[in-house]
């Protein structure tokens, strides 16, 4: 396809632009790029003290709440703040679009690249915690499921970044959104809470599909991948690609009028 093509053509290009893009979110104060690991890390440490030794909750079963809790918030940190940024990102490369010779295409893969830094940062302090209590994580498992990720963000923001360009508002939509998916994510809660249908839905939503894979990699238990035969595995996918097709569509159809928007 026109996309891949596109991509690996500038591949070196996306990277390079990708490390300034992170550089340059924090190039205003004196400790720079430190502020974009400590803040996530914080965060992440916050949650445990809050949910571990405050509230007390019970949600990581028989396995220590850090090594429950961290992988799943690792995963959604990076995908949240992968989607939000890509989804802005040619509104915030505006110069770059107006470049007529300049591949539009790449632009939210840039976005997808300074986001990785301080995702990666944030799967190894979790795998790190984990080993720590004894738990050895199954790297072709991280392996897959951060392949998943990166397939699903790309997928989603291909109509995203196309849509938020376009339409300004929906940048703001967008943000509640993924408030709500956080919510209705297990991140903080057990998939053992529900039951039935509901608790099949749940497990049919792609952001459950990954943070519980991703989690999968450190606790047995967890079996969303294999799980009947791989049925999540197949939903995940085929949501996936009819999401990128979808919105390869909207993105070729709208790309001649970025630079009139902007």
């Amino acid at each position: 396809m026109e996309f891949f093509k596109t991509l690996y053509q500038n591949r070196k290009l996306a990277m390079q632009l990708g490390k300034n893009d992170f550089k340059n979110r924090f190039a205003n104060t004196s400790l720079g790029t430190i502020w974009g690991f400590a803040q996530p890390f914080v965060f992440m440490l916050t949650y445990v003290i809050v949910f571990q030794y405050i509230l007390k909750t019970g949600s990581s079963g028989k396995y220590p709440y850090v090594v429950w809790f961290l992988p799943g918030m690792a995963m959604w940190m990076f995908c949240s703040d992968a989607i939000l940024n890509s989804s802005s990102s040619i509104r915030n490369y505006s110069y770059l679009v107006k470049k007529v010779v300049f591949p539009v295409d790449i632009i939210p893969i840039i976005s997808i690249t300074s986001s990785s830094f301080i995702g990666i940062f944030l799967i190894y302090i979790a795998t790190m915690a984990a080993i720590a209590f004894g738990y050895f994580p199954n790297f072709l498992n991280i392996i897959y499921i951060l392949f998943c990720a990166f397939c699903f963000i790309v997928a989603l923001t291909r109509f995203t970044s196309a849509l938020a360009t376009i339409v300004p508002d929906f940048s703001q939509l967008l943000n509640i959104i993924i408030q709500l998916c956080m919510w209705f994510t297990p991140i903080i809660w057990n998939l053992n809470m529900l039951s039935g249908t509901i608790c099949v839905l749940f497990k049919a939503f792609p952001f459950t599909y990954l943070v519980e894979g991703f989690r999968q990699a450190f606790i047995a238990s967890s079996t969303i991948i294999t799980e009947h035969n791989g049925l999540y595995t197949i939903v995940f996918w085929v949501i996936t690609i009819l999401m990128f097709m979808w919105g390869n569509a909207v993105f070729k159809k709208n790309k001649k009028d970025f630079a009139d928007v902007l």
